[in-house]
């Protein structure tokens, strides 16, 4: 069984997202030691934006010499996503959505005839085989009745974002206010914790 951890954070050490994913990791492993765990660092090696040359490129135009290294990256970050059967994503809130270098990966991942397609009755998920859990941490307080409930694109831009690949249940464990202050960051974050060890089993 093969897992595909990423992570989105530019925060390194200090980072929520990424602590929480990594006891996600860790919890999975700890029931399935033989998981094959691969991971992407999206801080530290981004993949580059989504380009005119990379569209040009998945219709069959060939890409020029100074673009073959980041078609080359773009399929290999492609594979690992089909080849995973679990998927773990430390996913920040920055200025109310995904850092952009999730950004970058998701748009390498939503490929036509690789993880949906168009048909008679439109989109069909051709993902839906894949668990995916998701360490979201956020700033303030955009929980539900929350007055900033509205501002939160995250959580519901990576539920549709699943959703149109054919995965409609992701798990998700969140982690918020965590810069409201210490107390309130580490009540957070220990929740947080908590929800990643009563996971179910790989």
């Amino acid at each position: 069984m093969k897992l595909l951890h990423i992570d989105a954070s530019i925060l390194g050490d200090h980072s929520v997202s990424r602590r929480v994913s990594s006891a996600i990791v860790d919890r999975l492993r700890k029931e399935t030691p033989e998981l094959d765990v691969i991971y992407r660092d999206l801080s530290l090696a981004p993949l580059s934006h989504l380009s005119g040359g990379h569209l040009a490129a998945a219709q069959g135009a060939g890409p020029e010499a100074p673009a073959l290294q980041e078609e080359a990256a773009s399929q290999a970050a492609l594979d690992e996503f089909l080849a995973a059967d679990i998927v773990v994503i430390g996913a920040p809130m920055y200025n109310f959505t995904i850092p952009t270098q999730l950004k970058a990966w998701i748009d390498r991942v939503l490929v036509a005839g690789k993880t949906f397609q168009y048909g008679a009755q439109g989109v069909e998920g051709l993902a839906g085989n894949k668990r995916v859990i998701i360490a979201i941490s956020r700033g303030g307080l955009y929980g539900a009745g929350m007055p900033s409930e509205t501002a939160e694109h995250v959580e519901t831009y990576l539920r549709t974002v699943f959703a149109f690949i054919g995965i409609t249940n992701p798990e998700i464990i969140v982690a918020e206010g965590i810069q409201i202050g210490p107390e309130q960051r580490e009540k957070a974050l220990a929740g947080a914790l908590q929800a990643a060890t009563s996971l179910r089993a790989a």
